[in-house]
């Protein structure tokens, strides 16, 4: 059964548990043992994210990978702090919208690049300052226009083949290219020597499993995202919701 994240109930725990009983509201993302689109699930009771008051079901389930992916990029990855420039793709993509949210709430200038025009508004109300559209402008062209060569501090990329080249183009001597996804196609091999050409660039390719290891770092983002959601300080955008009958057009 597939589904790696969800939210719900807790009807009964395994021995040993002792932080969780039964009618506690939890949320949990990447799952081992999957089942997310059963009637019901059972996952290890390390990696369920009590859900606090103020927080509905869905949109805690929304935000766990999503959210906490865009919370290890700008707090951990890359340190954003005010006065840096993050270029931002797929920034009205779930990962995308709520990442530009965090870096402006860094301080951070956030250039965003999306698909279309619809894409460009979401970018927009995210907060980003600039917004590229792919399909009207080269975006290296376009952020050089914007900053200047080499101006940006890190790149935020998950499109992964069609823009890391060009990403790495657009970075300051020493900045860093955070590839955290490939949605046009992985990143082939990369040469060492041309991190140096770029001007000795930082280059990583991060997942979310190693920046939720221990339960602590896992408790300690989800209440952040949570905090911030409760305060009106991070908006989670549902796109659709659909019965699991529906599951496949999903």
């Amino acid at each position: 059964v597939v589904g790696a994240e969800g939210a719900g109930v807790v009807e009964a725990v395994g021995d040993g548990v002792t932080d969780l009983i039964a009618g506690d509201r939890v949320a949990y993302a990447q799952s081992p043992n999957l089942g997310g689109y059963a009637e019901q699930n059972a996952v290890p009771a390390r990696l369920l994210v009590p859900i606090p008051d103020g927080i509905g079901d869905r949109d805690a389930a929304a935000v766990m990978l999503q959210g906490m992916t865009a919370h290890y990029l700008v707090n951990d990855t890359f340190p954003l702090r005010e006065g840096h420039v993050a270029l931002v793709h797929a920034a009205a993509g779930g990962v995308g919208a709520l990442l530009v949210q965090l870096a402006k709430a860094k301080g951070a200038t956030v250039i965003a690049t999306v698909g279309t025009d619809e894409k460009a508004q979401l970018a927009r109300d995210a907060g980003a300052d600039h917004v590229i559209v792919y399909a009207k402008s080269d975006f290296a062209e376009a952020t050089r226009e914007i900053v200047g060569e080499h101006a940006v501090d890190v790149a935020y990329d998950s499109v992964g083949k069609e823009t890391w080249e060009r990403s790495l183009s657009l970075l300051r001597p020493r900045g860093m290219l955070v590839v955290y996804g490939n949605s046009s196609g992985p990143v082939p091999p990369v040469e060492p020597q041309k991190l140096a050409g770029a001007g000795s660039i930082f280059f990583t390719r991060p997942t979310l499993v190693d920046y939720i290891r221990t339960r602590e770092e896992l408790l300690g983002r989800a209440h952040e995202l949570f905090d911030a959601i409760r305060s009106g300080k991070l908006h989670v955008r549902v796109g659709a919701t659909y019965p699991p009958a529906d599951a496949a057009q999903a």
